[in-house]
């Protein structure tokens, strides 16, 4: 018999085989090797920050990038406070792949003006920021949608060297600065677009208080109300009452009940969230759910609300199935239920408080009622010398006593006052036109 031993040692095939299989496996091991040793680096070495699309600072930091990248920009055309060096590395490192958005905006007299905005597209970008460079990763999950906003879910994600990880919280804090102060001195409008609120429009330069004339100290007693509860809150707190406000502003149309709200918040520096009653497809629990998600430091406005409810409780019920699904017992839910919130104040307006039930402006869901009325001689007379000067003093008496008998609402006033802009005297002269066209429209109403 041939020794097995033998003939495996003299036989060059099974040797060579032999041989490959341990360089295959060797190689496999080096590898595999090679790869968690990659993977125990980059963990070691680098870090991560993913932000989601729903949260707060994800539009915030797609703007900083895209103003890093503009600035960037400018400043490598320019190579004006950089270096060389600094320079060839920004140039480097600029996204080669962009995405826009856009904003859109008709203005009164039929103009339009847009702006768009360059922002990082999906896929990765590095950048340099503050002696660092920085991966960006953006991406987009078609599979998963954004129950907020019914959007595709997305996620950036920046990744640099893990010495450096301090630099994620000098990015996100110069981002909110860049966001904040986009709206600084600016009044930001909400509106509700399914169980959230969203900005709708442009924020809007805040009104001066000034700029709304009332009555003889309206104005001021509505402020100084509304401070003294935004400062008493722990007052509130100590006696268990529930730390929220309510405002009823009545009065005919044009009396300046929205022009006044919107001049409150810009002086409070509040921002505004409109809702409508009447809205299509709002139902209780949206409508409680918004009243308890509304943006801090806003003041909810409910417009209007006789319209939605203006033959109380009966009809309530049965216009849920034209208009709009929210109930009258829902809206006083929402107002002062057990679920509402707390740290609120509500402004509605109406011009026809009879038409409302009085279980909607009780005490507890409505605090404080203001009428606002027709223009008053004092408010006439204010008005005429703030668009025309206090020299014009005179005058503005003068013209006060035109109007005198006849109701005139403010924003007739100020129709009138803009038509003749230029000439005091031509403002007085006209007064019977401006008596004639409020004449027509009581009858028309």
């Amino acid at each position: 018999m041939v020794d097995l031993s033998l003939f495996l040692a003299d036989n060059p095939y099974f040797s060579a085989g032999f041989g490959l299989l341990g360089v295959g496996a060797g190689v496999a091991v080096l590898r595999q090797g090679a790869r968690r040793g990659a993977d125990l680096m980059r963990r070691q070495l680098l870090v991560s920050m993913e932000i989601p699309s729903h949260d707060k600072s994800y539009q915030w930091v797609l703007a900083w990038l895209s103003r890093r990248g503009a600035e960037t920009i400018r400043a490598t055309d320019t190579g004006s406070n950089i270096s060389w060096v600094h320079r060839r590395i920004a140039k480097a490192v600029l996204p080669r792949h962009m995405a826009v958005q856009t904003s859109y905006k008709q203005h009164d007299n039929g103009s339009v003006s847009t702006n768009f905005t360059m922002v990082p597209g999906q896929g990765k970008h590095v950048f340099y920021f503050d002696g660092t460079f920085i991966q960006v990763d953006r991406q987009r999950n078609a599979k998963m949608i954004d129950i907020q906003s019914a959007a595709p879910f997305e996620t950036v994600t920046l990744t640099t060297l893990s010495r450096d990880r301090g630099i994620f919280s000098n990015i996100l804090a110069e981002a909110r600065e860049h966001a904040l102060s986009q709206n600084e001195g600016r009044t930001v409008l909400y509106t509700s677009f399914g169980p959230e609120w969203r900005p709708f429009g442009l924020p809007r330069k805040r009104r001066l208080l000034e700029s709304v004339i009332l009555d003889s100290g309206v104005s001021e007693s509505i402020v100084d109300d509304v401070r003294d509860f935004i400062s008493n809150g722990k007052w509130y707190d100590d006696r268990g009452i529930p730390y929220r406000r309510g405002y009823l502003l009545y009065g005919p149309p044009g009396s300046g009940k929205t022009s006044f709200i919107q001049a409150l918040a810009g002086e409070l520096g509040y921002n505004i969230c409109i809702l409508n009653l009447s809205e299509r497809g709002l139902t209780d629990d949206r409508l409680n759910h918004l009243l308890t998600v509304a943006p801090e430091r806003s003041l909810v406005l409910l417009e209007d609300v006789d319209a939605a409810f203006n033959r109380g409780r009966q009809q309530s019920e049965q216009a849920a199935y034209q208009q709009s699904m929210v109930t009258f017992s829902g809206l006083l839910n929402a107002l002062d239920g057990v679920a509402s919130s707390d740290e609120r104040i509500i402004f509605m307006t109406t011009n026809h408080i009879e038409r409302l039930d009085p279980a909607l402006i009780r005490p507890g869901r409505v605090d404080t009622k203001v009428f606002f009325g027709n223009a008053t001689p004092h408010q006439i007379c204010k008005m005429f010398t703030r668009f025309y000067g206090k020299e014009h003093t005179g005058m503005a008496q003068q013209f006060a006593r035109a109007l005198e008998g006849h109701s005139v609402s403010t924003a007739q006033l100020q129709g009138h006052f803009v038509v003749h802009k230029r000439e005091a005297q031509a403002a007085v002269g006209h007064a019977s036109a401006l008596v004639d066209m409020a004449s027509s429209s009581r009858t028309a109403g």
